[in-house]
This record gives C-alpha cells, sequence and structure tokens, in this order.
C-alpha cells in the first residue's frame, strides 16, 4: 500500500467538498474504494487493544458496502467508518460542507461521559463557548434539536456504548457540521437550563498572530506557541525568541497547539535546551508484532543545537487544546530538558499518522500507524503532568491565566 510518513499534524481542508477524480475520463470504482478503506485499517491502524485486536469499522452502523455507488455515498462510508476508530486522529483528507468538525483543532468543548451524564470537562481559551460563558462542569444535554442520547445513538459508526466511545462521539457532535452554527443546551452549575446558539469554528475569523508570542516577566520569559508546530519559518522564530540575555527560567506554553506539526520543529526547540545529545521519544510498529509475532521499536533522539540554555528551569504549560505534535513536544521536553509539566490532560491523539491514497478516487486518509511512547515507556496519551490540572484553560473572575501564573509562581 502507498505509504508517506505525515507530521503528525491532522490536515484541515476546505468545507467544499472536493472531487479528487474530476478530470478522470473512467468513472471510479467506488465500491472498491471502500473495501480498500476497510482493508487499510486492518492492515495499517495500530491501536487495535481498545477493541480487543477487531476492526471496530466492520460492521458499524453506516459502514455498508452496498450502499457505496457514487462519491457521495463513498463519503459517508469513509466518515462512518472513521467514526467508528473513535479516534480523533484518524481523518480524511476529503470533506463536504455539512462533514463534522476536525477536534480538536476546530472544537472549543471537550465533553466526556460520566455517570449517565455528557460533562463539559473543558472549554477553549478564547473561544465561542468561553465567550457565552460555557464552563466546566456543565452537563451537555442536547445538541441540534436532540437530546444527547438520541444524537449519540443517530451518529453513524456506533454503536458507542462505553463512556469513552459516547465521550468520542459527543465531541465530533459538538464539534458540528462545518457549514452552520451550533445548538446547544446545557445544564449550568445550578441546574439551570441554558440554551445557545454558537458559531462553528470554521466560520470564526482567527486574527492574525505571531508564530510564538514571546513576553519577559522579571526574567522569566515565556513561549506561547500559536498552533504553529507546522508552519515555516517556526525554526528562525524559536531562534529569535531564544535569543538575547539569558533568561532566569522558561515557560514554554502548548496549550494551543490543536493542529500539531513537524518533529523538526520540536527538534529544533529541544535542541536549544540541552547540551548533549538525548532521547526524546519511543516509536513501535505494532502491526509488525501483530503479522510477524516480532516487535520492531526504536527510540528517537534530538541532538544540541545553536546557543544553548541548557540548565535554565523550564516550565512546560499543556492542556486539551494540546494535541499531536504539541503532546510530543510536552513529554520530549519532560524527557530531554527536566521540564516540569503542569496541565490538564492533553488531546490525547493517538500515535504518529501516515497518508495513505484510496487507489480509485486518490483520496487521502489519514490513520496512526505508529505507535509513540515517553522515553519511560508511558504511552504518549497516557501522559499525567508533574502538576495535574483539571483545565489549563480556564481564567480566574477578573480574566486572570490561572495555569500561566502559577507556572510562573514555580519559577520564581
Amino acid at each position: 500500500m502507498i505509504k508517506n510518513l505525515h507530521a503528525c499534524a491532522p490536515l484541515i481542508l476546505s468545507g467544499a467538498f472536493v472531487f479528487g477524480v474530476s478530470a478522470q475520463a473512467q468513472t471510479p470504482d467506488y465500491r472498491a474504494d471502500a473495501e480498500y478503506l476497510l482493508d487499510l485499517i486492518d492492515e495499517e491502524y495500530a491501536y487495535f487493544e481498545r477493541f480487543d485486536g477487531r476492526n471496530p469499522a466492520r460492521g458499524a452502523n453506516g459502514v455498508d458496502l452496498d450502499a457505496v455507488t457514487d462519491s457521495v455515498s463513498l463519503l459517508r462510508f469513509a466518515e462512518c467508518a472513521i467514526n467508528a476508530i473513535q479516534d480523533h486522529h484518524a481523518i480524511l483528507g476529503i470533506s463536504s460542507r455539512s462533514s463534522y468538525g476536525l477536534t480538536p483543532s476546530y472544537n472549543d468543548l471537550w465533553v466526556e461521559h460520566r455517570d449517565g451524564a455528557y460533562v463539559i470537562t473543558d472549554v477553549r481559551d478564547g473561544s465561542p463557548a468561553q465567550a457565552a460563558g460555557v464552563m466546566p462542569g456543565w452537563r451537555l444535554v442536547a445538541v441540534a434539536g436532540q437530546s444527547m442520547d438520541e444524537a449519540v445513538s443517530e451518529l453513524c459508526g456506533g454503536p458507542y456504548d462505553s463512556d469513552a466511545a459516547k465521550g468520542y462521539a459527543a465531541r465530533v457532535l459538538a464539534a458540528g457540521p462545518r457549514d452552520q452554527a451550533r445548538a446547544f443546551v446545557f445544564l449550568d452549575a445550578s441546574g439551570q437550563e441554558q440554551a445557545l446558539s454558537l458559531p462553528n469554528l470554521y466560520q470564526v475569523e482567527t486574527p492574525d498572530r505571531p508564530l510564538i508570542s514571546v513576553t519577559e516577566h522579571d526574567g522569566i520569559r515565556v513561549l506561547r506557541f500559536n498552533n504553529s508546530l507546522g508552519e515555516d519559518g517556526l525554526i528562525a522564530a524559536i531562534d529569535e525568541a531564544l535569543s538575547g540575555e539569558r533568561p532566569d527560567g522558561l515557560v514554554i506554553d502548548l496549550r494551543d497547539t490543536p493542529s500539531g506539526g513537524d518533529t523538526l520543529y520540536a527538534r529544533a526547540l529541544m535542541g536549544r535546551l540541552i547540551d548533549e545529545t538525548r532521547p526524546y521519544q519511543r516509536h513501535a510498529f505494532p502491526q509488525i508484532e501483530r503479522d510477524t509475532g516480532v516487535a520492531r521499536q526504536w527510540v528517537e533522539e534530538v541532538l544540541p543545537r545553536g546557543d544553548s540554555l541548557a540548565g535554565v528551569p523550564v516550565v512546560v504549560i499543556s492542556g486539551r487544546w494540546t494535541g499531536s505534535m504539541g503532546e510530543g513536544l510536552t513529554i520530549g521536553l519532560d524527557a530531554v530538558a527536566d521540564a516540569v509539566t503542569l496541565g490538564a490532560p492533553m488531546a490525547g491523539l493517538l500515535g504518529a499518522i501516515y497518508d495513505y491514497e484510496l487507489p480509485e478516487t486518490g483520496w487521502t486518509v489519514k490513520l496512526p500507524t505508529e505507535a509513540l511512547f515517553h522515553v519511560n515507556g508511558t504511552p504518549r496519551e497516557a501522559y499525567v503532568a508533574d502538576i495535574p490540572l483539571e483545565s489549563a484553560d480556564l481564567r480566574g473572575p477578573s480574566g486572570e491565566d490561572l495555569a500561566l501564573e502559577r507556572a510562573l509562581n514555580l519559577l520564581r
């Protein structure tokens, strides 16, 4: 199968439907691509232990080969098959205007299923949901006019039976279709209903921001990465941010890195904070061990570069909108720079994604194919910060950044 290593960053696509085969004279065999997708998941997906070794897409709701007759039905089939994996890091390189938004990049609500309820456990800083007053601890009871139980049961790719599965489905629903506003009913902390209409994040204009926002606090330098871990020019921006007088401490703020990025840029940052070669993460190909009984695992190292800031105390802030390479950088800084990590659970995006091409249409599918680990063997998705927080995005009563204040206090 055609396989290309992707830099762990979800590709954010246009809301318009893209026909990858418009120039072809011969109509593609759409059903063949549907079958290929199921086989691809069988052969390449790295995390089947979550499903007792089986492919959950086979037999999932909406995953019906006989229903695939054209590009529209193939897209629905593929979206249902991807939902069945219940993995926000498995995505399609094609979408329609009504496709659900990507989590965490285009979602501002982190929803989990706990004790029979859909609980908002975090709200993205600076988002429409935060501006509307939604708070962690609220309960989501309805979306788009349906009760949550009904909406989850009707989302294709199910059944969603476990708490983890229902949480995944709820986050998909909370992101909403890309072409419309989101209608929610919540129960607030006092048990009162709050009906809110929030714009879809695909409809929200993102202000221009530097790749890294740099601030100084009495000798402590804060580098906040603005969803830029895959952006050209980041190495130069890192070097500029670390130039000048040696700081007394560094805060690396990764709370807004939902779209991941490239290990090149992560290594560029880590290399400035060490003075000897250090291991920063482990990789494995679980499917090789599945097929042969022989494991393949290796350790990736980072080398020093430029003027070393080794020995400067480092605190890393991360949270639910720390995704993919942001998660890798968090565990990497823990390993190589002895950083103190402070934060909420991260996005939990599984592994490193590879790009695969469906042969008939040329559509791209992105699947977690490598499993990733902290150098101590902890799966990246299971990593817990040294100082755990319920929310890393929560603001204080006067709008103060509570997590940043705590990070600065650790270095003072």
